[in-house]
């Protein structure tokens, strides 16, 4: 008895259960049932049960005895091996080497403390992918100082892949609040969490003009910015080998003092912003004519008081809207809670000079315009009145902004010198990404000056992966892929999506109708993508097993292709 196939022309054939019997000589068929509605696996079983095969459920076959998440482990490791992290880390592979892997792509999936990461790792693929299955707190607090030790030589070898002679080099700072007060460099400064009260330490960030993160260096709490720049520059030249390079900054980083240092190296270029003071300068000295700004929103001026400088001055119209609305609102409101003062007065349910000062001190530090007010404060009398001549005079100047630079128009022309400005806003991103949005450096809970540095050296390094991760996976991402497009269009115009982006934002789509996703949620979809441990049933517990990984859908398989184009 066997079945046959019988072509059916361009359909699905026709099978046939037929036995075959002699009649003389001659060998004949005997057709016993059609078996055409039957699906494909149906007729393969049947064939099996003809041929004597022994047949068997597939779930009598084997057990499933650990099933642990991988797809986002596997996607993390794909791009530290594109990146040649290992490499980076040193020339040998070692145990501590192996640690600090296992640890930075820990920080890209999960952000835990070292005790919690030891922990959590065992949930997914991690510890057995990277070898440290058997690896506690205490060797990874040994490895966070055999990082330390080698952070020069890394931040070198990332130096060369992404800075050139002559490029633009990002720099910023920011901090990051403590829980504890032990730490040497924990210290009382401003505050950049709104965590009034918190001991914090700062830490500088320097990027190429990407973003993507080059190095970073940790300071005391209480370190003014302007402090941490020079060391940079020259960290740059000596360190890094680069002899010429145009450091970016804003106005607060970059000042008098320091640009005064820079200009004696001269293979330092700089850009930064005018201080609003100093903008009024320029105003009062006839330096900044106004009116030309009827004709156009971007001009070149030079002064004096900056020798050999290029000053752009900007107008934003939007900007300016934004400012004066502000500015209206926070005005309206002072002068309501000042009328409530005055009141408070005049019904003699408020008295004396101090006490008048300490109410009145209250609602102008509260909303920060006191400079445009004139208060009389008495011991039975209060009156304010709004200084409308210096709220027209800095209206006027909404929306304005001055760039300087000493770099050449032939080098960097005015619009250049506006997009490497607004460029600081990568830096910013890193930033809100090792802060709050992915890696969470924050709070900072290790009490040593030491491991604090290896700390947020090692979320810099975790922020590196994920940069070129969101890069590779922008067209999986709600992120804009039209980049080159900013090189383009009005510097001074808003940040605007493409159409591209725009659709993505509204549709929560891409254009093939799959779901748009965050870094995040990518990473919890290939999540999805499960190794599973098996074995035969019913056998001993030291019994041979295998794995077996789930097919990942074509959207997992795209993030996982899309991670093969990284390059470095």
């Amino acid at each position: 008895m066997h079945i046959d196939a019988v072509p059916n022309r361009s359909s699905r054939p026709a099978y046939l259960l037929r036995e075959s019997f002699r009649e003389g000589k001659r060998v004949r068929k005997r057709t016993l049932a059609n078996l055409s509605s039957l699906s494909d696996e149906q007729i393969q079983t049947i064939r099996a049960v003809l041929r004597g095969e022994a047949l068997a459920r597939p779930e009598a076959l084997f057990e499933a005895i650990a099933s642990r998440p991988h797809g986002h482990v596997q996607a993390v490791r794909v791009a530290m091996q594109r990146l040649g992290m290992e490499g980076l880390l040193g020339a040998r592979r070692c145990p501590q080497g192996d640690r600090v892997l296992a640890m930075i792509g820990a920080r890209v999936l999960a952000p835990h403390t070292k005790l919690a990461t030891t922990r959590w790792w065992h949930s997914s693929t991690l510890a057995e992918e990277f070898g440290v299955t058997e690896a506690d707190e205490d060797d990874l607090y040994a490895a966070m100082d055999w990082l330390l030790e080698r952070q020069g030589v890394i931040e070198k070898k990332l130096a060369a892949r992404h800075l050139r002679a002559g490029g633009l080099v990002l720099y910023d700072l920011s901090s990051s609040y403590f829980e504890g007060s032990t730490c040497p460099l924990a210290r009382l400064g401003h505050n950049r969490d709104d965590k009034k009260g918190k001991l914090q330490v700062n830490y500088g960030l320097l990027t190429d003009a990407l973003g993507c993160p080059v190095a970073v260096s940790v300071f005391e709490g209480n370190s003014a910015d302007c402090e941490t720049l020079l060391p940079q520059a020259k960290r740059l030249k000596s360190e890094f080998a680069i002899d010429t390079m145009v450091l970016v900054g804003d106005r607060g980083m970059i000042s008098h003092k320091a640009i005064e240092e820079l200009r004696a190296t001269q293979a330092v270029g700089w850009i930064t912003a005018l201080k609003s003071m100093q903008i009024r300068g320029l105003l009062e000295d006839g330096a900044l004519q106004l009116g030309l700004f009827d004709e156009r929103n971007l001009f070149e001026l030079t002064h004096p008081g900056f020798p050999g400088e290029r000053l752009v001055a900007c107008r934003n119209p939007e900007l300016a809207h934004s400012r004066a609305r502000k500015r209206e609102a926070l005005l309206e409101a002072t002068t309501a809670e000042l009328a409530k003062v005055r009141s408070m007065v005049e019904k003699k349910r408020l008295r004396g000079r101090d006490k008048i000062g300490l109410r009145v001190g209250r609602v102008v530090n509260k909303y920060k315009v006191a400079k445009h007010f004139e208060l009389e404060i008495e011991e039975e009398r209060f009156a304010f009145h709004l200084r409308n001549d210096q709220v027209a005079t800095e209206a006027s100047l909404d929306g304005i902004y001055i760039l300087r630079t000493p770099v050449p128009s032939e080098k960097m022309d005015s619009a250049q010198v506006v997009r490497s400005y607004k460029s600081l806003a990568q830096v910013e991103r890193a930033f809100r990404s090792l802060k709050s949005v992915d890696l969470k450096i924050r709070p900072i809970h290790h009490r040593l000056a030491n491991r604090v540095r290896a700390h947020i050296f090692l979320c810099m390094l975790a922020y590196y992966v994920e940069w070129h991760m969101i890069e590779a996976w922008r067209g999986l991402l709600f992120a804009d892929e039209d980049q080159q497009a900013k090189q383009h269009r009005d510097p001074l115009a808003p940040a605007k999506r493409s159409a591209k982006a725009e659709r993505k934002a509204i549709t929560h789509s891409l254009d093939d109708g799959s779901p748009a996703h965050s870094l995040r949620t990518l990473l919890e979809a290939l999540a999805t993508v499960v190794r599973n441990t098996c074995r035969t049933p019913n056998s001993a517990a030291s019994a041979t097993t295998f794995t077996i990984l789930t097919t990942p859908n074509p959207t997992q398989q795209r993030a996982l292709e899309l991670l093969n184009t990284i390059r470095v």
